[in-house]
């Protein structure tokens, strides 16, 4: 089921920096956006997740980002950057 592994990471001020275990559980813990594809996520570790194969890492982004700015986790001036690793 997570057949994939992506490393989660917020660039602010310049820097890249992984997003802590504890943001990545909070998204995964409550499913907000009531798309049943966000389920077949995974948090293993700061600034990785393990998701599944038809999970779109753009929507994930998306969703991902927009939790954490309600959370207050991510600055407004900060980004998400989602990359998949073999």
């Amino acid at each position: 089921m997570f057949a994939r592994k992506i490393q989660v990471d917020y660039l602010e001020n310049g820097h890249s920096r992984p997003c802590p275990v504890k943001w990545l559980d909070s998204f995964s813990m409550r499913n907000f956006t009531n798309a049943s594809i966000f389920d077949d996520s995974l948090p293993v570790g700061d600034g990785k997740m393990e998701i599944g194969k038809d999970v779109p890492l753009d929507d994930l982004r998306a969703a991902m980002e927009d939790w954490f700015r309600r959370k207050s986790y991510l600055p407004k001036e900060a980004n998400l950057v989602l990359s998949e690793h073999s």
